[in-house]
């Protein structure tokens, strides 16, 4: 029996899980960006951005100030002030300017405490709390949905990677409920890219439907990166095909937002795969 999620409030948005597969735009702001689309302090460049982003289909922008590209080195959760300096005036404007809820792409509560002040509605945590448990408590707090990735730098599993997948984030969504975040305020991520091979991405991407045993709504972020370029032998900014196509298997497999630098494409990508996978909620 089909499992029915309770909606989530995001603002002055609902997102209706299994209505539709809902589109994340990325909004690079970190100047070091793996994918090459890091904006700086451009805030004219952001909000045209961002907006173009929302005419093409986005349901969510989501805006992030350090890079987390392999290799990088983390800021410190002590000293963010570079960090805040370039999402906090961008959140500011967005929110006055742009008519769906913004997400903040970090792990440390002090960015998402300023972020959420500014007008953001969801964190979304690269760490799924590991990091910094704190964004539990604000979550709960704030009334705001979290978005909890499985991340596998710290300790890259050599097999099992579904099993430790599902431990990670079951480890998450753990920390948050007993913080007091509403169940329905709870979306997991696998994390493609972030401590895993080739190989267990691929077949992540392949059982992601087994991630419904969480009972959460399913986001995939899997564009310009790495996997897709090894596969296909293609820079960051040539990958827009390969991942048009992992994104219909995903939805196919139970991706409830996809989250893409690709808007105009990927919406209708999801249309489509929506209309054969979602008959019964959105018509024939």
């Amino acid at each position: 029996m089909k499992t029915v999620l309770t909606p989530t409030k995001c603002g002055k948005a609902e997102f209706r899980w299994g209505e539709k597969t809902y589109i994340m735009g990325v909004v690079n702001l970190s100047p070091d960006s793996f994918s090459g689309d890091g904006i700086g302090h451009d805030i004219d460049r952001t909000l045209e951005q961002a907006r173009r982003m929302v005419d093409e289909g986005a349901d969510i922008i989501d805006v992030g100030g350090e890079s987390t590209r392999p290799g990088t080195e983390p800021l410190s959760i002590k000293d963010v002030d570079e960090e805040l300096a370039l999402v906090i005036p961008a959140i500011e404007r967005l929110v006055k300017e742009i008519s769906v809820p913004i997400s903040i792409d970090t792990y440390k509560s002090r960015v998402a405490v300023s972020a959420l002040e500014a007008g953001a509605w969801v964190i979304n945590d690269i760490w799924g709390l590991k990091q910094d448990p704190a964004l539990a408590r604000l979550a709960a707090e704030k009334g705001v949905p979290v978005v909890l990735m499985a991340n596998e730098r710290d300790a890259p599993p050599k097999t099992g990677i579904l099993a430790r997948v599902l431990a990670d984030l079951q480890n998450g969504i753990d920390i948050a409920l007993e913080a007091g975040v509403p169940p329905q305020n709870i979306i997991v991520d696998p994390g493609i890219g972030f401590g895993k091979t080739l190989e267990q991405n691929l077949e992540l991407v392949n059982r992601l439907v087994e991630l419904k045993a969480l009972g959460k709504p399913i986001l995939l972020g899997t564009s310009r990166k790495s996997m897709i370029g090894l596969v296909l032998d293609l820079p960051a900014d040539q990958r827009l095909e390969g991942n048009l196509a992992v994104t219909a298997i995903g939805i196919a497999n139970g991706a409830d937002i996809v989250r893409v630098h690709d808007v105009k494409e990927t919406a209708l990508v999801c249309r489509m795969s929506d209309a054969i996978i979602r008959r019964g909620s959105i018509g024939e």
